[in-house]
């Protein structure tokens, strides 16, 4: 049981000391200062963004496929005006332009998997092309600090939806980031009744998250644990996904046997996460459900170059079975988004999950799809992330050459367009 009496979360005063100090965690709260952000070029136009003429490329449309030779793209204010063929869009003067001859041009990318624990991490997958992107959770609170960094200057951080900290039996420092969750130190058996499981939710929502993480799993990037080991139940999943739906928030669930993703999928979350075994009346349910697949798959064939020989051979073993699953999922109408699970200060490129995506057997189209159109949808941005069209954000990525012959040039941006401001 949770500690009794467990008063409701407590109130602003305490949020802002909560939030104050993950800011002071993450390294934002130096950069979001105008002095400061005006220093970065984070400022240009106000933290709404700035203006920007992208001319002369190749433009990609995901959602239609469409694409557009000798294109032009027009940004106020960090939001695009106009996008198409040089001969229908009206060129402002005066305008910062850059040309984009010989190279393709593509809406900013979507990292629907990520953990972004500080400001350097933060400008490191904008840099390599993740515009956008969701926290698979931060133990501090990190992710909302950074959250704010995107919103005060664009330039500095993906546009994020945070998470805030894990829903997991065993909740480890993380009692030590908020004073309405230290009671739950007590608990011989971890986060595990209803009560304190409502609890973790109820303290998250407070703090502002967009979305709960949670597990039905163990870990495969720790050795010592058996990631086909099940720590909640059905009933227990069922009671965070209720919890959070009060909130009018969804669920994202790390997992990897078949009856763990069963039990989280039946259970209501709104993503699968990892997902390594996955089976047919799981993929069945997530189609009728519309639960998302984020596979992961660069963190999985990251396990293949552990030193740790027991990592490794999960890599080479799982990586395979994992491919098999996205292209079934595919095949059976699952939507699917890309996401890196980058964490412990290395970001991966988010192009390398599409190109794992396109190894798995999707096409190039579909593939991009699943770090553009398909993500912004699981993040509820698919009016605002994943094209480059009037009223959409002006985030673009420009890459040296055709990424429907070769999506590894997305690992490599020759440029990245945040808010319409190029870095």
């Amino acid at each position: 049981m949770c500690v009794e009496p467990a008063p409701p979360p407590s109130g602003r005063m305490t949020r802002r000391g909560v939030l104050a100090a993950a800011a002071a965690l993450a390294g934002t709260a130096t950069v979001v200062t105008p002095a400061a952000a005006a220093a970065s070029g984070a400022v240009q136009g106000g933290p709404h963004g700035g203006d920007l003429v992208i001319e002369g490329g190749t433009l990609l449309d995901p959602a239609t496929g469409d694409v557009i030779e000798d294109a032009v793209v027009v940004i106020e204010n960090g939001v695009v005006r106009a996008a198409g063929a040089r001969r229908a869009v009206s060129v402002p003067g005066g305008v910062q332009v850059v040309d984009a001859h010989g190279k393709w041009i593509l809406p900013g990318l979507v990292d629907a998997h990520i953990h972004l624990n500080t400001a350097a991490e933060a400008r490191d997958a904008v840099r390599q092309g993740a515009t956008s992107a969701r926290s698979g959770s931060t133990n501090f609170y990190q992710d909302i600090a950074v959250r704010e960094l995107a919103r005060q200057a664009p330039a500095l951080a993906p546009r994020l939806k945070a998470a805030g900290v894990f829903v997991t039996p065993d909740l480890g420092d993380t009692v030590l980031a908020d004073p309405d969750l230290t009671a739950l130190a007590r608990l011989k058996e971890g986060v595990r009744s209803a009560e304190a499981l409502r609890r973790v939710v109820e303290v998250n929502l407070a703090r502002g998250v967009d979305v709960v993480k949670t597990r039905v799993n163990e870990r495969a990037g720790l050795p010592e644990q058996d990631p086909l080991a099940q720590v909640y139940s059905y009933e227990q999943l069922r009671e965070i996904v209720t919890a959070a739906r009060r909130g009018g928030k969804g669920v994202l669930c790390h997992s990897y046997a078949e009856q763990g993703c069963h039990d989280a999928v039946t259970a209501g979350i709104r993503s699968l996460e990892h997902g390594v075994f996955v089976g047919e009346r799981t993929l069945a349910q997530m189609r009728r459900r519309g639960t998302y697949f984020t596979p992961t798959l660069s963190a999985i064939a990251g396990l293949a170059e552990s030193s740790n020989p027991v990592l490794a051979e999960r890599g080479r073993t799982y990586l395979p079975i994992l491919k098999s699953a996205v292209l079934a999922a595919h095949e059976r109408g699952v939507p699917l988004a890309a996401g890196t699970d980058s964490s412990g200060g290395t970001v991966k490129p988010i192009g390398r999950e599409i190109e794992l995506m396109r190894a798995a057997g999707l096409s190039s189209l579909d593939a991009i799809r699943t770090a553009t159109t398909g993500a912004a949808r699981l993040l509820g941005l698919e009016r605002t992330v994943g094209r480059l069209a009037r009223g959409f954000a002006g985030d673009v990525v420009l890459v040296d050459g055709d990424p429907l012959a070769d999506v590894t040039v997305l690992k490599r941006p020759a440029q990245v367009v945040r808010a319409g401001i190029a870095l």
